[in-house]
């Protein structure tokens, strides 16, 4: 998986960069076929206190990208946050890929009309 990690209006510790890579780890433990993502951790000035910490990501998977984006007062807080959603998300699209939603046709019973002939 390729991995980029980049920080706006913040620097990036490795303390940071491995909380990121040890809670994305969780998510690919749940599904292995992640293609790449894109983490952006930056720090916006302009907002409320409450919000000013934002996370998000986008990973990218066969024929399909997921985006989420998170804030919170504390970086790690909205990362915490950011890989539950993302979490979450990952998992619909899994069930979506493999529940084809119909039955094999041998758990269907035929009606009396269509008996086969013997």
């Amino acid at each position: 998986m390729n991995l980029k990690i980049s920080g706006h209006h913040l620097e990036l510790t490795p303390s940071l960069r491995e909380f990121v890579v040890n809670k994305l780890n969780r998510v690919l433990n749940h599904f292995d076929q992640l293609i790449g993502a894109e983490v952006i951790l930056s720090v916006d000035k302009t907002k409320e206190k409450s919000g000013r910490q934002i996370a998000s990501v986008t990973v990218f998977l066969k024929g399909k990208e997921i985006f989420v984006e998170k804030c919170d007062e504390n970086m790690y807080a909205a990362i915490d946050k950011l890989i539950d959603m993302l979490d979450r998300k990952v998992m619909q699209y899994k069930d979506k890929v493999q529940d084809h939603g119909r039955e094999a046709i041998k758990h269907h019973e035929l009606p009396p009309e269509a008996e086969p002939l013997q």
